[in-house]
């Protein structure tokens, strides 16, 4: 796996009170594909009986048309899935589905349970046995042991064990509960379509499916969604806003609408803050796309310098690929990413990119943009140096593969082999928000964790594990 990028995390989609329900979930998860790609599944409840489908890849190569015919009823969740906690195998794959004393219940889950170990082991001891690695399933046991009379009470019961950030789906005969931590970190939002009502990640699984946006659910929020409407419960009486900052920076797709914010247009004023914070004499400015465009075009609009597309990628690269035998060099970025040297050769260019992790993959496009002619390349960053992990659901290098963690903006200018090298400030990126800083977390920026991460450990080896080759990024 090439660990240069935080991994996008998870999508969930849920609906409820629709005909075509499974329909729409799966054209959901299509607009979430950028949050998962390993794997994806839907599972659908008539009211009595529940059918799913699950499978390793990506939307359009897990269901086919018989997939979905055999999907039935007006209630639906589905997932995409990048594992942070657990292997990548189809036995992780979500959404989980289980019969206990109250009946069927199925459930999927976009983030982390910081102390999902530690749980796991001690209903270990107790006696359960577990059939995946990962931490979604530790609710799973903590939902059955509850003796609490109602779905929402068992499901409280078990939210209140666990710590960690995470955005919940539970579909049961006659409802589908939806719940976000009690700090808000990972998005979930509420909409409609006619009398069905749809719950996703990002607002534009609702564009794809004509839904419209009714609100983001709060902090600690649980809804309850049912045949008379919606009832809706706090379920941590100090749950306060601190919405993942990195899903304006890069995880989000441009076109939602989160926390009130647009994506794309945040990514333009970062853009614009970072000209102001960081400017260069330069003939050029070049995103690295996709996720730095908008920011590049920010900057360009800011400082006068002309935009240009001196990269361009190629988006039809799958999770897998055969290596040449013959080594080529940058043959992992070449392989999305290809200069224009009629755009490139000669000028001074501002290389724009929305982040830096390890600093390999920076290396090779820096050498690409050189080898294709230009004469200077100043890098500019649309974020604030990435000097810690995310343990909320992101997958992430430790802290000492982190180059930020490691060297000082000089340093690193040398070993990525620029010109000059700038970050957006912290500053800066409230700026470009119109956000107070509290009301978001920035841990992987500050380091200053909302909630504490405890230890990141590893999941168990298994005889069952699976191995998958890994898409560069």
């Amino acid at each position: 796996m090439n660990r240069d990028r935080f991994m996008d995390e998870c999508g969930v989609v849920g609906v409820f009170g629709h005909p075509e329900a499974a329909n729409l979930v799966y054209l959901g998860l299509y607009a979430l594909q950028h949050r998962g790609q390993e794997s994806a599944g839907i599972v659908a409840t008539d009211g009595r009986k529940f059918s799913s489908h699950r499978g390793m890849g990506r939307v359009a190569s897990v269901f086919r048309k018989r997939d979905l015919e055999g999907l039935r009823g007006p209630h639906a969740i589905g997932h995409v899935r990048y594992s942070t906690s657990g292997d990548s195998s189809l036995r992780n794959a979500q959404p989980f589905s289980f019969e206990y004393r109250h009946g069927g219940l199925a459930l999927c889950h976009n983030g982390n349970l910081v102390n999902a170990g530690k749980i796991r082991a001690q209903l270990e001891r107790e006696g359960s046995i577990f059939q995946t690695t990962s931490d979604t399933e530790v609710l799973m046991h903590l939902i059955a042991k509850s003796q609490a009379e109602t779905h929402e009470d068992r499901l409280a019961d078990a939210l209140h064990a666990v710590r960690g950030a995470f955005s919940l789906l539970v579909l049961v005969g006659d409802r589908l509960i939806a719940v976000r931590d009690r700090f808000g970190i990972r998005p979930l939002v509420l909409g409609k379509l006619d009398d069905a009502w749809i719950v996703a990640s990002e607002t534009c699984a609702f564009d794809l499916i004509g839904a419209r946006f009714v609100r983001d659910l709060e902090p600690g929020e649980m809804l309850t969604i049912h045949e008379e409407g919606l009832t809706s419960r706090k379920l941590w009486p100090d749950a306060r806003n601190r919405f993942c900052v990195f899903e304006y920076v890069y995880f989000a797709r441009p076109d939602s609408t989160l926390e009130g914010i647009n994506v794309y247009a945040a990514r333009i004023r970062m853009g614009k803050v970072l000209a102001q914070e960081a400017p260069a004499s330069a003939d050029l400015v070049c995103p690295v796309p996709d996720s730095g465009t908008a920011a590049a075009i920010g900057y360009a609009q800011a400082s006068g310098i002309p935009f240009g597309m001196g990269l361009i990628r190629n988006h039809y690269v799958g999770r897998t690929f055969i290596e040449p035998k013959q080594s080529i060099r940058n043959f992992g970025v070449r392989l999305k990413l290809n200069p224009v040297r009629e755009v490139l050769a000669g000028k001074r260019v501002v290389l724009v990119d929305d982040s830096v992790v390890r600093g390999t993959t920076s290396r090779k496009i820096v050498e690409m943009v050189r080898q294709a002619g230009a004469r200077e390349v100043h890098l500019r960053i649309a974020s604030p140096p990435t000097r810690h992990s995310c343990f909320y659901g992101i997958d992430t290098p430790t802290e000492e593969e982190l180059l930020a963690n490691r060297m000082d903006i000089a340093e690193m200018a040398r070993a990525l082999g620029v010109d000059s090298l700038a970050f957006l400030s912290l500053e800066g990126l409230y700026q470009a928000l119109g956000r107070a800083r509290d009301a978001h977390c920035d841990a992987c920026f500050s380091g200053e964790y909302p909630v504490p991460p405890g230890e990141r450990t590893p999941p168990q080896l298994s005889l069952l594990k699976l191995s998958t080759r890994e898409e560069l990024d």
